[in-house]
């Protein structure tokens, strides 16, 4: 069994009064690799001033989280079936809306990558299907939500 850990530190100014509400929700994120990231609540949650629109929010972390996952497992199985990708880039989307139990919850995550292949081979879209249906299989983390994951391949014009 692997262990992950992050430390989340925030810290009240000494001018905020924190009972109204009006405090700074910025904090960071350290990981066990020593990288430190500036985070904070989404300004569509909490309204500026009090978010920090230019640090991660958890949402866009938890899209990125997937995103990444499936990207790894995606290179993963390509270099197992002898393919042999240059370039990956996902612009993935995470859609948060009332889940059954009415309840406010990141509902749906779209994957919208784009593979550059060497020499700028074509591969066929079943091959590019299965790949990714490998990956989507494989990620621990798409393992571990019950949000929606839709995977949308991207077919780069040649």
């Amino acid at each position: 069994m692997a262990k992950y850990t992050a430390e989340i530190a925030w810290q009240r100014t000494p001018n905020e009064k924190f009972v109204d509400q009006k405090y700074s929700r910025a904090h960071t994120w350290t990981f066990d690799g020593g990288v430190t990231v500036a985070a904070s609540s989404s300004p569509t949650i909490v309204p500026l001033p009090y978010s920090n629109a230019d640090n991660v929010d958890p949402e866009e972390a938890f899209v990125a989280s997937l995103s990444s996952c499936h990207m790894l497992f995606f290179l993963h199985f390509a270099a197992k079936a002898g393919l042999i990708v240059d370039s990956y880039t996902d612009t993935a989307q995470g859609i948060m809306a009332n889940n059954q139990q009415g309840k406010l919850a990141m509902a749906q995550i779209v994957l919208k990558p784009s593979v550059t292949w060497q020499n700028q081979i074509t591969i066929e879209l079943s091959t590019l299907e299965s790949l990714h249906h490998q990956a989507h299989e494989a990620c621990f983390l798409a393992n571990s939500v019950h949000s929606q994951i839709i995977i949308e391949p991207q077919q780069l014009k040649s």
